[in-house]
């Protein structure tokens, strides 16, 4: 009898610690299983169009391709504010630009926000950043001196903003020296992550890695010269929205950023196969997008900030542990810059803050939801050098779905596209009497947008005086052109 007793008391026991090693709403897990480690690769400037998975037709990324196969892919993801800084402070707090109050270049994040770093090393994360920060607003090529101007990142080894990628400067964790890269800034990155990632391998607490790269975006000509031979300008397929007075120049362009992109696709394959090697990459989610794209000679245009495809929309690719069983392939939701960090946190298993604004795609991704049927694009900002008042530039909200887009100026309806059937956005269907009730449908689902954001949609200027933002004597801020 005692024996039997005892055996009872043994399978009670075991269905007890079986019990307790249930993560709720998940998949078993042992109290001792290290959480995914998370690796953001983020471009400056990259346009979602760009990529050999995307059908351009001028670049081939085998490594980049490799990748998508195994992640799910947002095709629609834009930023939200196509310009640097906003987009990544909404990357690293979940908020939107007129929450956070990073809606131009060169001002800085507050120190006390809730960021992905804090969050994640207050679960036991290390946390490390490789590259170009621009959000501390504090002067171009300038250190971003450790402690809370750097978010809860505690490797470092980056600089506020350079675009000079041969010769890149950067400080080297608490280290106050100016140092520069060697060579070729993207190469000399990757390296340096590999390095970084590689001393995790054996560690008991995962990493979350931001690897932020300053390429594609000009200067064009200045990848290594292998690179720059493989692409040719008369070869250059233009898209169809490039007016004829520009072409040879957008050849030329291309030509240079593409360039940037296939060797920031051997950069990737570098940092795949690492992963692969060490055995980190069954645990590791990975996160491929960028801050924005660049008009590149569209609708008479470069740059970036207006609503259009080749400036909003960027790759959005997640690679996600298949112990989690999510399905990698094309997904066409909305995901916009501030839903990146709660859909982290959300597949890493960690409360998300309530700070936080942006979209969980976890439970979009594990089928039980169905979100990103729109989203807000915003521009408050109509002086700096890629949006002036003198080229067209204004500020404008616009709202984003699967198959229009629709934005209004501060005088009213601007523009309205049927982006699957005119894929160029060539045709501005404001006014047509055709798609009269659709235009109408499409303001009723702004407005919604705008209320539920507490945007009320006022002139630029309103906010840079409510944030206090000093402009120099142009009346821009200072370092936005």
């Amino acid at each position: 009898m005692i024996r039997t007793n005892k055996i009872v008391l043994l399978i009670l026991g075991l269905s007890l610690v079986i019990s307790c090693t249930m993560k709720k709403g998940n998949t078993v897990d042992t109290a001792t299983e290290k959480k995914p480690n998370v690796l953001i690769i983020l471009a400056d400037q990259w346009r979602a169009q760009a990529t050999g998975y995307a059908g351009d037709p001028n670049i081939k990324t085998p490594h980049l391709d490799s990748l998508a196969a195994i992640s799910v892919n947002f095709k629609n993801a834009v930023s939200g504010m196509p310009v640097c800084s906003p987009f990544k402070a909404s990357l690293l707090t979940g908020q939107r630009p007129l929450t956070h109050g990073v809606f131009m270049n060169d001002v800085q994040l507050d120190t006390n926000a809730v960021s992905m770093a804090k969050v994640l090393s207050k679960q036991g994360y290390e946390t490390g950043f490789i590259g170009k920060w621009h959000i501390d607003g504090h002067g171009r090529l300038q250190n971003v001196l450790p402690g809370n101007r750097r978010q809860g990142f505690q490797f470092w080894m980056g600089n506020e903003c350079t675009h000079n990628y041969n010769g890149s400067v950067y400080y080297d964790n608490d280290d106050p020296k100016r140092n520069i890269w060697k060579g070729y800034d993207t190469f000399a990155q990757t390296d340096a992550a590999i390095e970084y990632m590689n001393t995790k391998d054996t560690s008991e607490k995962p990493f979350l890695l931001l690897l932020s790269y300053g390429t594609p975006h000009a200067p064009y000509h200045s990848a290594p010269k292998e690179y720059r031979a493989k692409f040719r300008p008369e070869d250059m397929i233009l898209r169809g929205n490039v007016p004829e007075h520009m072409k040879k120049k957008v050849r030329k362009d291309l030509a240079g950023y593409y360039a940037h992109i296939s060797a920031l696709d051997d950069m990737i394959g570098k940092v795949v196969q690492n992963l692969r090697n060490t055995n980190q990459l069954d645990n590791t989610i990975i996160v491929v997008t960028a801050d924005h794209g660049d008009l590149l000679g569209s609708h008479g245009a470069y740059k970036k900030q207006q609503p259009y495809k080749e400036s909003a929309g960027v790759p959005m690719l997640y690679h996600i542990p298949q112990s989690m069983n999510i399905t990698p392939g094309t997904r066409d939701a909305l995901m916009n810059s501030e839903d990146i960090m709660p859909t982290i946190l959300a597949l890493c298993d960690v409360e998300i803050p309530d700070t936080v604004e942006g979209i969980n795609y976890r439970p979009y991704l594990e089928g039980k939801e169905n979100v990103g049927e729109s989203t807000l694009l915003t521009c408050v900002q109509p002086f700096g050098q890629w949006n002036e008042v003198q080229h067209g530039g204004k500020e404008y909200r616009a709202v984003k779905t699967k198959k229009y887009t629709y934005a209004k100026d501060l005088k009213g309806a601007w523009l309205l596209f049927d982006d699957e059937n005119d894929p160029f956005q060539i045709n501005n269907l404001v006014g047509n009497k055709a798609y009269a009730s659709i235009q109408n449908n499409l303001e009723k689902e702004l407005a919604k947008l705008l209320k539920d954001t507490n945007d009320e949609f006022l002139p630029g200027r309103h906010y840079v005086d409510k944030w206090g933002y000093p402009l120099d004597a142009t009346g821009t801020v200072p370092y936005t052109h």
